[in-house]
């Protein structure tokens, strides 16, 4: 199976639904190469950037399951290759 590596990027402007967010990415755990997240607490916001080595649709599953989360922004960013 051919991987690449993405970087998800997230914007969590609600943290109520935080615990949901933490249970999908613990769900793809296997994947995620590392994550860090920023408190932005001026604007009260939080940043969290996740990469990931796995199959397109993988990703693309993440994304969508995290996208779907009320009061998160989501975007992807995919290397041009695997390699």
């Amino acid at each position: 199976m051919d991987t690449r590596i993405a970087l998800i990027g997230i914007i969590v402007e609600d943290t109520n639904d935080i615990e949901k967010l933490n249970s999908i990415l613990h769900e793809y755990g296997q994947y995620i190469i590392g994550r860090m997240g920023i408190p932005y607490r001026q604007k009260n916001v939080n940043v969290i950037s996740v990469v990931i080595d796995a199959s397109n649709d993988v990703i693309s599953s993440l994304s969508g399951k995290l996208g779907m989360i009320k009061g998160i922004t989501v975007k992807t960013v995919y290397s041009k290759n695997g390699k």
